[in-house]
């Protein structure tokens, strides 16, 4: 860089995810999901709840990047942050120190976020988790992070190897959390219906004692086949 960045740069003017689209994802499975986008759109697989048992989500991306050992851009997207947000906090996968701590998570709380995913580390486990918010990291490590940038809110950022954009739908569970672009959010959810109807006959077939399908078995038959 030429010369230092300010400590923290916001973007405005984007527009989150309409409520009604973001509740038809309600209650979606991830890997359905995923399943409804080429069998992609999920976070590094490292990155799950650090409560299982409250690791279920939907909401609207809020996108930042921190500068790694450093929260400000944490600080500046809870500042941000609306209820049913999403908090995407990119910190270059970095592991050296926790990009959130109990307190912050319990402000997020309090304002009505849906949940915080990072691809870097947390810290104060048990009193994250005492917070209620569902919180996803790459893991857990007391070390602290510094408070003076740089970091951005509102700009597109990577969390986890995917690309996101302020205002896609994110979904949570405890398998992890899948990125639905804005722009194909209404077809994902077309196709994500079929899928659910899909899913549900071949459950039912396998509670009847289903052993293979008939593809697999079409699949073994055309096998090329050595013996001995």
């Amino acid at each position: 860089m030429i010369d230092n960045p300010p400590m923290l740069t916001i973007h405005r003017g984007w527009k989150r995810a309409d409520p009604a689209l973001v509740a038809a994802f309600r209650g979606a499975q991830t890997s359905h999901v995923c399943d409804a986008m080429e069998g992609r759109g999920a976070v590094d697989w490292q990155i799950k709840p650090l409560d299982p048992g409250n690791g279920v989500f939907c909401g609207s991306a809020l996108t930042a990047w921190a500068y790694p050992a450093d929260i400000a851009a944490m600080f500046g997207a809870l500042a941000e942050a609306q209820a049913g947000d999403v908090i995407m906090l990119g910190c270059d996968s970095f592991t050296a120190t926790a990009v959130i701590g109990d307190l912050a998570a319990g402000m997020m709380k309090n304002k009505g976020v849906a949940a915080f995913v990072t691809d870097g580390l947390a810290r104060d486990r048990a009193g994250i988790v005492a917070t209620g918010l569902p919180l996803f990291a790459r893991g857990i490590n007391p070390n602290s992070p510094a408070l003076n940038g740089p970091g951005t809110v509102g700009a597109p950022v990577v969390v986890g190897g995917v690309y996101v954009c302020p205002g896609d739908i994110v979904i949570g569970d405890a398998d992890g959390v899948v990125v639905v672009p804005h722009a194909r959010a209404v077809e994902v959810l077309a196709t994500l219906g079929r899928i659910r109807v899909a899913e549900a006959a071949m459950e039912a077939q396998v509670k009847a004692g289903l052993e293979i399908t008939e593809k697999v078995r079409a699949m073994m038959a055309a096998a090329r086949v050595f013996e001995g």
